[in-house]
């Protein structure tokens, strides 16, 4: 499966973003689906994933209560709504898609991923 990215950008601190991910190449809802992200010189790290249906979902402590992981099939797509958002939010952030990927998945286990589209908090 082939994963785009976008949505990222400049915003203020207390800002939101969306950002989303259109698949192509295979039926989406046969994969979990997440997002994650990644600041220079740390290890890429899940923030939110969802999956195949989009009715159960798994946040990182940084992302509960701010970030929202959202999944639209029909249209291959899913979806991250960010709000709150603060400097140490900035980073690139990734979608992906694997047959399975829930709380316990390691990021280098996850066989498909998107272009990165930068996320940069600053006033």
């Amino acid at each position: 499966v082939q994963l785009q990215a976008s949505g990222g950008g400049l915003v203020q601190p207390g800002g939101s973003l969306r950002l989303a991910c259109v698949a192509s190449g295979r039926t989406f809802g046969n994969y979990a689906a997440g997002w994650a992200r990644q600041v220079p010189g740390k290890e890429r790290e899940f923030v939110a994933v969802t999956n195949r249906g989009g009715g159960s979902t798994y946040y990182a402590e940084s992302a509960k209560g701010r970030f929202t992981i959202s999944r639209d099939n029909a249209k291959n797509m899913v979806y991250l709504q960010m709000n709150s958002l603060n400097p140490e939010d900035t980073a690139v952030y990734f979608c992906a898609a694997d047959r399975r990927i829930d709380s316990t998945t390691a990021v280098r286990n996850v066989g498909y991923w998107g272009q990165g589209t930068q996320v940069t908090v600053s006033s």
